[in-house]
């Protein structure tokens, strides 16, 4: 439990609390499981203060000295910690959910299993720390700096990256098989379904997952009618560039255009565009399909949907794997240099 001494005198604020710090430097700070909850500690001295499972939710700790504080299990959420010192802190399994960090020093702190969801860390140095077993989610990482981030625990061989939010992705590939059966699996199967649930199109696309799942396909389907966000090009952008081929229902586009113009030119997949009987494809199609014409097949013109369940095999699925193979050949080319 805390020292109730200091942490009446750290209650009175920052500036008693320092000078209580230059009278007595040598003194260990003990402030264990201490319930600190929207102090205003703002600059506060607590160099190596043992905190220990504190409570410091919503606390103002903005440019606090915490170098080489002990932190472990101490809940942090919504702090203030903006420019705060916490170089070697130990924030081992620490609660920092809403957390701002922004401009703050953790160069070589220990994060082990720090829950960061939503943390802002803009322009904070991150440099060294350990960030084994971090939950690293919706984070801002604006010019943070990431270097040498240690994604192993202490008893194994250090493995580093230079970027919080890859570090958990690499250790899962490192240390969990199923993880890259999953993703193997995804590169070998996935067909993204990209098209509209409104008219009448949600029977399509319904019955053409079900169809690929039959063949032991892997379908994400990505309905355009959803509200769009500053997220939803690059959703569909991600989904793209995880499968091994696109089909893009084309007919009576509204989203289609804008989101085939974001994916077609950057990701050498095979595309393979339906449209139903009685439509044409959008204005820019041509254009798109003449550029890429590598990997965008023509389009396919369908009648009904059991026609097209019925040629699925010949006219969609066999053309799209022997497009993949010959882009797949092709990236694996040789450079060819002419000598003039």
């Amino acid at each position: 439990m805390a020292n109730q001494e200091q942490l009446a005198i750290l209650r009175r604020g920052s500036d008693v609390w320092n000078v209580y710090r230059q009278v007595h430097p040598g003194s260990r700070v003990d402030l264990r499981q201490a319930d600190l909850r929207q102090a205003v500690l703002a600059e506060a001295n607590l160099n190596a203060a043992d905190l220990f499972g504190a409570n410091l939710a919503a606390a103002n700790l903005m440019r606090s000295d915490l170098t080489g504080a002990d932190l472990r299990l101490a809940k942090l959420t919504g702090a203030d910690l903006r420019l705060a010192d916490l170089r070697g802190g130990n924030l081992d399994a620490a609660d920092l959910v809403g957390a701002n960090l922004e401009g703050g020093d953790l160069r070589g702190a220990n994060l082990q299993g720090v829950l960061l969801v939503g943390a802002n860390l803009a322009r904070a140095d991150l440099s060294g720390c350990r960030v084994y077993g971090v939950s690293a989610w919706d984070l801002y990482l604006t010019e943070a700096k990431q270097d040498d981030l240690i994604i192993t625990r202490s008893d194994q061989p250090e493995v580093t990256a230079d970027n919080l939010e890859v570090a958990q992705f690499i250790y899962l590939l490192l240390h969990n098989e199923k993880i890259r059966d999953v993703i193997d699996t995804i590169g070998k199967k996935g067909v993204l379904l990209l098209g509209r649930f409104a008219g009448g199109r949600l029977a399509v696309l319904e019955r053409l997952r079900d169809e690929l799942r039959k063949r032991g396909f892997l379908p994400m389907v990505f309905n355009f009618d959803k509200p769009e966000t500053k997220d939803f090009t690059e959703t569909v952008r991600l989904l793209a560039g995880i499968s091994r081929f696109v089909i893009a229902d084309i007919t009576n586009p509204r989203s289609a255009p804008l989101e085939l113009q974001a994916t077609v030119p950057d990701f050498m997949i095979p595309f393979v565009p339906i449209l139903e009987k009685g439509e044409e494809p959008f204005a820019m199609f041509k254009d798109l399909w003449i550029k890429h014409s590598t990997w965008v097949l023509d389009p396919i013109r369908y009648p009904s949907i059991d026609r097209l369940v019925e040629v699925m095999d010949s006219e969609i699925i066999e053309p799209a794997q022997v497009r993949f193979a010959e882009l797949m050949a092709r990236k694996a080319e040789n450079l060819r240099i002419r000598d003039i």
